[in-house]
This record gives C-alpha cells, structure tokens and sequence, in this order.
C-alpha cells in the first residue's frame, strides 16, 4: 500500500505548500532565524522547517491555517518569560496568529536564547570527553 504522507526534502519545499500570504510569514520567520544564527544550517526536521547548530536541533517552525507556531521556547529573564505568555500554547509551543504583526524582535531574541543553550550544552559536551 502506498502512503500519502508527504515528506519535504527542503525548507523550501515545505513553506511552498502554503498559500502565498502564510509563506510571506514562514519566509519572514525563516529570515529571522538566518540573520540570528547565520552558521546554522536549514533542515526538515519532524516534516517541519527547522536549524540545527553544533549538529543539534535549535529552532522549528510550522504554518498552520491561523498561527505560526515556533518551538521549543527558552528559559529567559522574567521579562521575556512575560512577553512570552501571551503566546504560549502548550509545553514548549508559541503561537503567533496570522492576523496579528510578527514579533520579530521576541523571535530573533528566542533564537539568541537557543543559540547560547545550544553552546552551553556543546561546550558541557566537549569537557566531558577530555
């Protein structure tokens, strides 16, 4: 039996599904995420867009039919725990509904957060095998 999942092979593959007016936004996100972390490399990842960084996962993005959703979210200051709340949608989960403005400074500073996560964790790695 044949399936008919589909599997993309590119960011760009997937944001292309999309009607035109949500991949301006998955495009805009994607943009955001090059110009914080440009060494990280694009990817799908779970069928979804995503970066990695130090061959680990860093951000994942999708577009839904009313929302972007972008995860997993970062620990930070309570003032960015507070601009986050109000896009919290489950453990883990931003929502950024389509009929509302991006908050790109909050995206660029969630990947900020997850670039210096992920240079913790490799730098942690790195010491443990010496």
């Amino acid at each position: 039996m044949k399936s008919d999942k589909v599997c993309f092979n590119s960011i760009d593959e997937y944001i292309a599904t999309f009607p035109e007016d949500v991949q301006k936004r998955l495009e805009e996100v994607r943009g955001i995420i090059k110009a914080t972390a440009p060494d990280a490399r694009e990817k799908i990842s779970y069928q979804i867009a995503a970066f990695e960084l130090n061959g680990k996962n860093l951000v994942h993005f999708a577009g839904w039919k009313r929302h972007i959703v972008m995860y997993p979210i970062p620990s930070g200051s309570e003032a960015f725990n507070k601009e986050v709340s109000k896009y919290m949608d489950g453990k883990g989960t931003l929502k950024f509904p389509l009929d509302r403005p991006l908050p790109l400074r909050l995206i660029s500073n969630i990947v900020k957060l997850r670039i210096a996560d992920n240079l913790e964790k490799a730098a942690i790695k790195s010491s443990k095998k010496k």
